[in-house]
């Protein structure tokens, strides 16, 4: 068996990955810097000439709120990418095929999957990003063959050739 997390093809999707949680991360923490740097020139305005400055208070709100959700979001996607890699050093990649059945509803078919038989099935998964970009680029991956891997009781990553970076996924449990 070998990890996942050998193969040089993982390594480069996950610094991929890892290359866009850190934009995220870095752009919130700067447009919440941006917005404390706002505030007290505004303040420092208002109180030196005594004039306000108009809509300064509302882009300061939206610049801390905006940057505090960018900023956790990418320190987020930073952690998944750690305990993706962790979870890849253990594991091997399993390849097969990728059906899409909606926007963000999947089912991965491992090599030697057969459909009619009845005791099998495939591993549903749902993608876990709701970004539209992430969704339309897992769909272009229909039918194509793919590597995933579990990296945790309910969730998968899955990547292919020529894919940059790693998507996510949560296995659905089926009725």
């Amino acid at each position: 068996m070998i990890p996942a997390a050998d193969d040089p093809q993982t390594r480069t999707a996950l610094t991929g990955y890892q290359a866009g949680a850190l934009r995220w991360l870095a752009g919130g923490v700067i447009a919440v810097v941006l917005g404390v740097l706002l505030a007290a020139a505004a303040v420092t305005i208002a109180r030196d000439s005594g004039q306000r400055l108009p809509l300064a208070g509302f882009l300061v709100v939206c610049l801390v709120f905006v940057g505090s959700v960018a900023a956790a979001a990418g320190a987020g996607a930073l952690l998944r990418s750690h305990r993706w890699l962790r979870a890849l050093r253990t594991v091997p990649w399993q390849t097969g095929v990728l059906r899409i059945a909606g926007p963000a509803v999947l089912s991965f078919e491992p090599e030697g999957y057969d459909e009619l038989d009845p005791t099998a099935d495939p591993v549903r998964l749902r993608l876990e990003s709701t970004a539209v970009w992430r969704t339309r680029a897992v769909q272009q991956l229909h039918d194509a063959v793919v590597r995933a891997a579990p990296v945790g009781p309910r969730e998968w990553v899955l990547t292919a050739d020529g894919v940059p970076t790693v998507y996510g996924a949560r296995a659905v449990r089926h009725h």
